[in-house]
């Protein structure tokens, strides 16, 4: 794209989007066009391997069964009536119930995570569960309900007052969660990530989600599991929660549901968590929420995911990518801080700098080796690292070396950038 075009579509994007996406375009300095498998092509044909996406190409870009499953459905019935049964959604519900925690048959389509997050949380309020526990710097979307429970000051405050009889607990911690628990007398629900990812990439001991949910349990609280960014393979397996909670009342999926392809998501629950819903479809409702366009690409994500083993993928190469990057960090001057780390499971992982400034450096200095990553929303010294399982060794190597020639540069004594892109 020439400069003309570029200069005009940033001043565009200023009128019609705001100064604040401007300024972001014109930091960056790239416009993408196209895409395919890892990879993100720019105007003028630079092309960038994707490590970032937020979670949501754990098959890469425009995987090609669920192009095809999309263009079959664009081609026959892209958005329903909502008033005949639609056999393309009806299918993708149970194509998502047949993979799901155990005992959460029942599917509620939504068009992204924080939507899902809605449905979780009126679902709640319909069983008297208005008490709301949540984790410090989680992150579940950022409507009003679901901002409530996204504990970051900086997104909330603006929008204030948000639902009422909110409760903040720190992650990881059993105690202050039993404390807020007995509190609620039985009026509790409690959500929570298997791994939070936009406060860092930070994973709990072990035993804490299993412990959590035997606690809600005992003190008679509704437990959704926020798996919108770990679910689905991302972190080796189906569902990063699995191991500890076996049979949760509310599920949350998103992301990777999409193929990377068409914007969905779902909120699963067990069939006496969902009743009211499932008594009246019109007590919450969504114009194109489980549309057949959006459908057929979930149904073919879920296929494309079990058949390629995407978790098993995500396993072996977030392994050896953590190792990697440990190593780097180990072999470079970054070392001497001792802030500095790297974490995470399976293909979610997260660079720990100790420094907004330094991680913002190292972001844009992958950028100009066209490496993409993501920073953290909640923790703007993390970087992160989402890359699709369907990466090949070179690609990981790829990757390794543009990382190792960085960070060789990249010292706290280094001049970064004062802000990180946002």
């Amino acid at each position: 794209m020439a400069n003309s075009d570029t200069t005009a579509l940033l001043a565009a994007c200023e009128r019609h989007m705001g100064s604040g996406r401007a300024s972001l375009g014109r930091l960056i300095g790239v416009v993408e066009t196209h895409s395919a498998a890892a990879w993100v092509t720019a105007a003028g044909g630079r092309r960038y391997l994707d490590f970032g996406g937020y979670g949501v190409f754990i098959l890469g870009h425009r995987h090609p069964d669920v192009v095809a499953a999309v263009r079959a459905q664009l081609d026959t019935h892209p958005i329903a009536t909502k008033v005949f049964l639609d056999p393309v959604s009806i299918r993708a519900a149970a194509a998502l119930a047949s993979i799901a925690p155990a005992g959460t048959d029942c599917v509620h389509f939504a068009n992204s995570g924080a939507e899902a997050t809605e449905a979780a949380l009126k679902l709640a309020r319909l069983h008297g569960r208005r008490q709301l526990i949540s984790a410090r710097n989680g992150f579940h979307g950022k409507t009003l309900g679901a901002l409530s429970v996204t504990a970051n000051p900086a997104y909330q405050r603006p929008f204030e007052p948000l639902l009422p009889d909110l409760t903040q607990v720190p992650y990881g911690e059993i105690t202050p969660l039993r404390d807020a628990l007995a509190a609620a007398g039985g009026k509790a629900c409690v959500i929570l990530e298997p791994i939070q990812g936009e406060a860092g990439v930070v994973v709990p001991p072990a035993g804490y989600l299993a412990e959590a949910a035997r606690l809600c349990r005992e003190h008679d609280a509704l437990l959704i599991i926020d798996e919108i960014q770990t679910g689905l393979g991302r972190t080796g397996e189906w569902w990063a929660s699995a191991a500890e909670v076996p049979e949760p009342d509310i599920v949350l999926v998103g992301k990777g549901l999409s193929g990377g392809v068409v914007p969905v998501a779902a909120m699963l629950a067990r069939p006496a968590v969902y009743a009211p819903f499932g008594r009246d479809p019109f007590l919450h409702s969504s114009t194109f929420a489980g549309s057949p366009l959006a459908c057929a690409a979930a149904a073919a994500a879920i296929q494309a995911i079990a058949q390629e083993n995407i978790g098993q993928r995500a396993a072996s190469l977030g392994a050896r990518l953590l190792a990697e990057v440990r190593r780097v960090l180990a072999d470079s001057a970054l070392s001497e801080v001792s802030a500095v780390e790297a974490r995470g499971r399976g293909l979610l992982i997260g660079i720990d700098l100790g420094s907004p400034a330094l991680a913002g450096q190292l972001i844009m200095e992958l950028l100009e080796r066209h490496i993409l990553v993501n920073h953290s929303l909640n923790n703007s010294q993390v970087v992160r690292l989402t890359p699709p399982a369907i990466i090949s060794d070179a690609e990981l190597r790829l990757f390794v070396d543009a990382f190792a020639d960085v960070c060789a540069a990249l010292t706290p004594r280094s001049t970064p950038l004062e802000a990180t892109p946002a």
